[in-house]
């Protein structure tokens, strides 16, 4: 390969460590041609998954500060760069090694950081972001359907209250009056007296003075 040519391919594969979340190796050794396409058309948007040179993926994982990759770079091998989901991209390179276990995860790189083919394993064991979401997104429906129902438990009650009292007042008018009606009336009564006793009182010398006449 011509000087130019190292050049123009290492620069796109640091290219593709720049523009991707994460990386995973592989070697990729007695994979037919077919398998390689099955395999990229699994991987779909997730990740672009490239057949490299050794040599020159040593230079570009230094020029991008990737550290660890010298051991991993062995004989044949290909680079899953990942820009979609992490996790997916690595459940899709997890299945597609069970079916065909000639193709062998030997490590990778995430944010900067390097993994081995174990990490690689727990990441493919985690769940997806639409899952992740979609429990999120219930979780926060289920806290919402909560502060809704503690909004709406005194407007409930208000209600109730209001009913109980229209039924009250439909069985006695003088509610709405302010509650005076006949009870009113037989408490006017005792005052009346009460002002009848004192008049009583102020009679009764007129009568002794007219005795005493």
């Amino acid at each position: 390969m011509a000087r130019a040519d190292k050049q123009a391919a290492v620069a796109e594969i640091v290219e593709s460590f720049n523009d991707s979340a994460g990386a995973v190796l592989t070697e990729y050794r007695g994979l037919t041609v077919k398998q390689l396409q099955d395999l990229r058309r699994s991987l779909g948007e997730n990740a672009n998954y490239a057949v490299v040179k050794n040599t020159l993926a040593k230079i570009a994982a230094t020029e991008v500060g990737i550290e660890g990759f010298d051991d991993l770079l062995t004989g044949p091998t290909a680079i899953a760069f990942i820009n979609g989901d992490v996790v997916e991209a690595a459940k899709g390179l997890r299945d597609f090694a069970k079916a065909n276990p000639t193709l062998v995860i030997k490590g990778g790189v995430l944010d900067g950081k390097p993994l081995d083919a174990s990490e690689i394993a727990k990441l493919a064991d985690l769940e997806s972001r639409e899952v992740l979401l979609g429990k999120l997104a219930g979780a926060m429906l289920a806290s919402l359907s909560q502060a809704v129902y503690l909004l709406n438990a005194p407007l409930a009650q208000a209600a109730r209250l209001a009913g109980a009292l229209q039924a009250k007042a439909e069985e006695d008018p003088s509610i709405l009056a302010g509650g005076a009606g006949a009870p009113a009336a037989a408490e006017e009564a005792p005052a009346a007296e009460t002002e009848a006793a004192p008049a009583a009182d102020e009679a009764a010398p007129a009568d002794d003075s007219a005795t005493e006449a």
